[in-house]
């Protein structure tokens, strides 16, 4: 009896472990791309959000995304990278880099967001930028300096690059460990589970 008890269980476990594990499905709930990111190789899972600031669904995702962030432990971290399809997508991705640059408070990302999206201003223009990063402290000639330095453009370059490499066609997208690419479908808490899930597939066994 207990032999049959202890098989039972052991059956159980296992139907237990593959539903769990068959509840996210590889090329139905994220894709594994063929020419990986690098990333390094110490043990902290990197998760990557690709976003642009026109996006309505990216400014939607922006107290959820960082909410996640915060509650992650020190082997996971996010990054995120302005997607830079056309002119104006790299331009709001050269005003990303520019106010990561200046070492600008955290909060000017999200008045970004609020500018665009709940006071009209598109940031279409580096004039129109120079002018809303001004209310910063941040003088109009140095913004222009930063919009067009080597470093800003170099980043800008690297993430059409990878926005190719990584077939990203829709924001926000969010990547892990390079690899896995995870597109916005359902609710935000749903993706953000496959993310989980992808996490716990990339951390070392221990």
């Amino acid at each position: 009896m207990k032999n049959t008890k202890n098989k039972i269980g052991l059956i159980f476990i296992l139907l237990f472990t593959v539903s769990v594990n068959a509840e996210y499905r590889l090329g139905v709930d994220y894709v594994m791309v063929s020419n990986p990111m690098p990333v390094k190789q110490d043990g902290v899972v990197e998760v990557m959000e690709s976003f642009w600031y026109g996006c309505n669904a990216c400014y939607s995702f922006e107290s959820s995304i960082n909410a996640w962030a915060d509650s992650q432990a020190d082997d996971v971290k996010l990054t995120k990278m302005p997607i830079t399809w056309g002119s104006i997508h790299q331009l709001h991705a050269a005003l990303y880099y520019t106010i990561e640059s200046l070492k600008l408070d955290p909060s000017t990302h999200a008045a970004v967001f609020v500018t665009i999206h709940k006071e009209g201003n598109f940031l279409q223009s580096p004039k129109a930028i120079k002018e809303f990063l001004e209310k910063f402290g941040v003088a109009p000639e140095l913004t222009e300096q930063y919009l067009n330095s080597f470093t800003v453009k170099q980043k800008v370059n690297r993430g059409i690059k990878y926005a190719r490499q990584l077939k990203i066609d829709g924001v926000p997208t969010m990547i892990v460990d390079g690899k896995y690419v995870v597109k916005s479908k359902g609710s935000f808490g749903d993706m953000l589970k496959v993310v989980d899930h992808l996490i716990q597939l990339q951390k070392p066994i221990s």
